[in-house]
């Protein structure tokens, strides 16, 4: 089970239905650099058996955008630094640029962003005074082929350019960018586009010297006592995340701009390092971060600040990249190999609906952990009575009776359907409160259906485009025969398989 992969990224469509668009989302930033990188088919093939539907480029290949056409997938694409001299010095120029890599692919390929540059106030000040000038063509271009009312323009400022962000009232931005952070802000806004972000709270950590503790970088729970109060506000902060993209909201209001959005480009945390100088670069910790990160993005949580105000944000990265320079950590930062074997296990229970890798045909349909009991004790009962699953091992004194609840049951009979209609897709939804997993439920001598497993189908009925099912029925506990037995009331339990304490 070690590489059996992690029940994957909460971007269902159905998750894009509930949030909206603009809402919250998880996507992957796709770094290349490799000794080996997948062709772009690989890639997006990668992307869809994952439901992973939004993902940052580092630049505007046409290969990589040919395989993302059509697959509705969105895309932020990006102008490398590189490239600035020549966009930010010619209108024409920025106008090509969109025309070869924007206007040439869309709308098949769903681009919904072009990220300038990356971490130029940074990373190449040098360059600072062409960012606005690249930005404000690149928009002259947009406009002109009237594609800036479905494409933003904005650029990822590593979140050091952010001074005294703790406590995050008192955060500013460092003045000596204000030539370029003013009129850049006054531009998100009158565009509606948002402040790019990159923020690590693994350099933070490890740059703290001890002063932030682990558990407040991995989103771990903290008792009341250790959480970071900021003493103006008296709001209480629970993990380093939420801190720093506060104090970009609190250092843009500094200057008076409190309309413009944080999207959150890039963060993440490496799954292996040099023991010696980088021992908390593990996979129990990018484990533990990502997944409590997706948990944190898609319940719509917000900050303390913005409490249900989404923060799109992008996983770093997509693949591991063996030829960064640096130190070891650097090259180990990819949720996948170059391969595409996963580096590590997520575990995402209660972030919303998933869907599990099926590269190796094990998967299975387990009750939604915190579903409605009402509506899960319905599709029990359409399950074990016109969706004709053998619900007989539910039974008092069977293999699967206990435990005794309708999350149990609904489990087993939810997994016994999807298996019976083939793991097709829909199979494993009824109304919403079932999931899929790689994580077998299995317990004891109740063995579920899994990799070749068998139906435990009475017939082949088809559950409805809704499962809609007869709500009214069974809200009370009953046992003696099958169809009685299906009305069994019942608690959360088997997919609910790790706690990150």
């Amino acid at each position: 089970m070690r590489k059996l992969f992690f029940v994957s990224f909460v971007l269902l469509l159905a998750a894009a239905a509930v949030h909206g668009e603009d809402g919250a989302y998880i996507g992957v930033n796709i770094g290349t650099a490799m000794s080996s990188v997948p062709a772009p088919t690989q890639i997006t093939t990668l992307l869809r058996s994952q439901n992973i539907r939004h993902v940052r480029l580092y630049d505007a290949d046409p290969a990589m955008l040919a395989a993302l056409s059509n697959t509705g997938i969105r895309v932020i694409v990006s102008v490398p630094n590189e490239q600035l001299l020549a966009i930010g010095n010619s209108n024409a120029t920025a106008a090509n640029w969109v025309a070869r890599n924007v206007a040439a692919h869309f709308p098949a390929v769903n681009i919904t962003a072009i990220a300038v540059g990356s971490e130029v106030l940074s990373a190449q000040p040098n360059a600072a005074p062409l960012l606005m000038p690249a930005m404000r063509y690149l928009q002259n271009a947009l406009v002109a082929a009237a594609l800036d009312r479905y494409i933003k323009i904005s650029t990822p400022h590593s979140s050091s350019i952010i001074l005294d962000s703790f406590p995050p009232s008192q955060a500013f931005f460092n003045r000596s960018l204000d030539s370029v952070l003013v009129p850049m802000l006054k531009f998100l806004q009158s565009t509606g586009s948002p402040l790019m972000l990159n923020v690590y709270p693994y350099y933070d950590y490890m740059r703290s010297n001890g002063v932030i503790p682990l558990d407040y970088a991995l989103f771990r729970p903290l008792p009341p006592n250790k959480e970071a109060v900021d003493t103006n506000t008296l709001l209480h902060y629970t993990n380093v995340f939420d801190a720093v993209v506060d104090a970009a909201y609190f250092a843009m209001a500094y200057i008076n701009v409190t309309n413009v959005p944080v999207m959150v480009t890039e963060t993440g945390w490496p799954h292996k390092g040099d023991p010696s100088s980088e021992p908390d670069a593990t996979s129990d910790n990018a484990d533990t971060y990502n997944s409590n990160l997706i948990r944190h993005v898609m319940n719509s949580t917000g900050t303390p600040k913005h409490p249900g105000v989404a923060v799109p944000t992008y996983i770093y990265e997509l693949y591991d990249e063996d030829t960064r320079p640096g130190s070891t950590s650097e090259k180990y930062w990819g949720l996948f190999d170059m391969n595409g074997v996963p580096a590590y296990t997520l575990h995402l229970t209660g972030s919303g609906v998933l869907l599990a890798n099926d590269t190796t045909n094990q998967t299975y349909c387990v009750a939604r952990d915190g579903a409605d009991p009402k509506m899960l004790q319905a599709a029990l009962d359409w399950s074990c009575g016109p969706g004709k699953v053998d619900c007989s091992v539910l039974m008092q004194g069977q293999p699967c009776y206990d435990p005794d609840t309708v999350e149990a049951h609904a489990t087993y009979a939810f997994n016994a359907y999807y298996h019976g209609m083939g793991m097709g897709s829909g199979t494993c939804y009824f109304s919403g409160v079932a999931v899929v997993t790689t994580t077998d439920p299995s317990h004891g001598s109740c063995v579920y259906s899994g990799k070749n497993g068998t139906s435990l189908m009475n017939g082949t009925s088809l559950a409805p485009s809704t499962n809609s099912t007869d709500g009214g029925s069974g809200a009370h506990r009953a046992f003696g025969d099958v169809s009685s037995l299906a009305r069994i009331v019942s608690t959360a339990l088997l997919f609910s398989v790790i706690l990150l304490l």
